[in-house]
């Protein structure tokens, strides 16, 4: 998968442990271990996760003294958003679309007095 492609992010996203860390990083920088303290996984998998996050071009890494913080990166989300807000439009006008042939179809019908 491809950083920062809109699979790359939904796969990303779709575990409930990322999901947490991306929102715990959202909220402040923190390292895996003090991740590690707010979540009932442990530290190794906490790194493992930030891992999939930073490919994903969801979270970076920056080193304070001896600790590597994670802090979450917004852009790939708005980004996602707006392609899910795309594919969500393209939807409703073809649902739009399809409400109006159904719509005319019974509308001849009555006219028809079928």
């Amino acid at each position: 998968m491809i950083a920062d492609s809109p699979v790359a992010l939904c796969a990303a996203l779709a575990d409930e442990t990322r999901w947490s860390i991306l929102c715990l990083v959202g909220q402040r920088a923190a390292s895996a271990s003090e991740l590690a303290e707010s979540l009932p996984v442990s530290r190794q998998a906490i790194a493992h996760h930030l891992d999939i996050l930073a490919r994903a071009g969801l979270v970076r890494a920056h080193r304070q003294g001896r600790q590597l913080r994670y802090q979450a990166l917004g852009a790939p989300l708005s980004r996602l958003a707006r392609h899910l807000d795309a594919v969500g439009q393209g939807w409703e006008r073809r649902l739009d679309r399809l409400r109006m042939v159904a719509e005319s179809g019974v509308q001849q019908r009555d006219e028809r007095g079928t």
